[in-house]
């Protein structure tokens, strides 16, 4: 399946830059279902062409057959734009879809000129047009057509979408609607899903004229998650009456109860100052806010795009000084040592360790357990032994997990960072417990040992 970015902004090769890829070479990814490839076949001053090709290997995607409704003998995933194509394009273009840009930081807040190509996507004319117009596309969805002999429209058609939109918004766009439109995801659909769809659907999702229909097709037609994600959408709005046809969840997602343990946690150990590292657009610093014990909260996260989102979320602009005064962002990474983290009360990892390589492990230890030392630290992370308790989950809760632990690994982890780094640590489960598996996030609270002084 292919996807291609063209822009005739000047120069236009600045695409190489925002992308992060060099126009000159063809580079490889390795997916899970095949492989991904992204090439220039144009680059010019005046116009650069980037194409992102997922070559998908019959084999591989035969083992996740159980996920495709088709089976492993007749299906289109190879060929027509689907939830394959989405995780690659975010795996492929991290950088870009974050909104983050080392040698051309300057570039990544500027709206330019695109076109998009998808030559093979599933979905009318009529629902393309409903989903990409309202963003500012101008939208051409030409049917593909049958067989001469069979004669008339397949249910494809070939997408080709224009506008002057930031490159980080188009590629938004595109991770979320590309599922819509195929209506099926390749992976089992967690809760945290949720929070992939608000980070990718922040700034625009909220105000979409199709936000119901595109909750619930991405959410994989689950209603407690869907209601979820318009509540959170629209906490501040009145439901429409297709928005109130949605039952209310019986039980608080994993997601909040995730939150309310982690604020638990914080009251346990007394903190009024507070980091949230790899806050992300912000879900846990709005639940901060609320409480009025926490006085002082930093945000802290790597990518610019997040925080620009965690600023809307919050509403920064609008809020009142004296809310204002008792939070603040700043873009840090978490692997590398920054005085600015050091003398807080407590800090908080949640379901942050999890999408770090296992080799930078360490240096993540080092920066908040040995360098910023704050009074208490929760982290929180899957617990890997329930995920059997997930029917069709084949890999990890999430794409972008580098590993998930098992109880006693994570047991194993967090005694040795305490002892290490003098703390003592208890841990404990999140979620309904199963009497075999446990719960399916596990916490850890460290607590700093008092300090002995000649």
């Amino acid at each position: 399946m292919l996807l291609t970015v063209t822009t005739t902004h000047r120069p236009a090769t600045d695409l190489g830059y925002l992308l992060v890829k060099h126009p000159d070479r063809v580079q490889q990814f390795d997916m899970p279902t095949g492989t991904a490839y992204v090439m220039f076949p144009e680059a010019t001053e005046e116009r650069c062409t980037a194409a992102l090709l997922l070559d998908v290997d019959p084999q591989k995607l035969r083992a996740r057959a159980d996920a495709f409704e088709l089976s492993q003998y007749v299906n289109d995933r190879p060929y027509a734009a689907s939830s394959l194509l989405a995780s690659a394009l975010s795996k492929v273009f991290r950088s870009a879809q974050r909104g983050t840009s080392k040698d051309r930081p300057e570039l990544t807040g500027q709206a330019i000129p695109l076109e998009i190509r998808v030559p093979v996507l599933r979905g009318t004319t009529d629902l393309v047009t409903r989903l990409f117009a309202p963003l500012g596309w101008a939208v051409t969805a030409t049917p593909i057509a049958l067989e001469p002999e069979i004669g008339g429209d397949s249910k494809y058609v070939d997408l080709c979408l224009t506008g002057t939109l930031r490159l980080a918004d188009a590629i938004n766009h595109l991770y979320v609607l590309l599922p819509v439109l195929d209506d099926g995801k390749h992976y089992w659909v967690a809760p945290d899903e949720i929070e992939k769809l608000l980070r990718s659907g922040a700034g625009w999702l909220a105000g979409h004229p199709e936000k119901v229909l595109i909750a619930r097709r991405y959410l994989a037609h689950r209603k407690s998650l869907a209601t979820t994600a318009l509540e959170l959408l629209d906490a501040d709005q009145p439901a429409t009456e297709e928005e109130a046809e949605l039952p209310v969840a019986r039980k608080a997602p994993l997601a909040a109860q995730r939150r309310d343990a982690v604020l638990a946690a914080l009251a346990e150990a007394g903190a009024t100052r507070v980091l949230d590292l790899g806050c992300g657009p912000g879900a846990l610093l709005a639940a901060l806010l609320k409480e009025s014990r926490f006085t002082e909260i930093v945000g802290a996260d790597v990518s610019s795009r997040a925080l620009d989102q965690a600023a809307r979320r919050l509403r920064l602009d609008r809020m009142p000084q004296r809310q204002r005064d008792r939070i603040k962002l700043i873009q840090t990474a978490l692997t590398y040592h920054d005085d600015r983290l050091t003398g807080y009360d407590a800090a908080v990892l949640m379901e942050v360790i999890e999408h770090v390589d296992l080799p930078r492990l360490p240096a993540l230890e080092a920066s908040v357990f040995g360098r910023a030392r704050p009074g208490a630290v929760v982290v929180t992370t899957p617990n890997v032994e329930y995920n059997v308790h997930y029917e069709g989950l084949t890999g990890m809760r999430h794409s972008d997990h580098r590993f998930e632990w098992t109880r006693a690994e994570f047991a194993a982890w967090a005694g040795g960072v305490a002892e290490r780094h003098g703390y003592t640590v208890s841990i404990r489960g999140v979620g309904d417990p199963d009497e075999t598996t446990g719960a399916p996030t596990q916490l850890a609270l460290f607590i700093k040992k008092a300090e002995v002084t000649a």
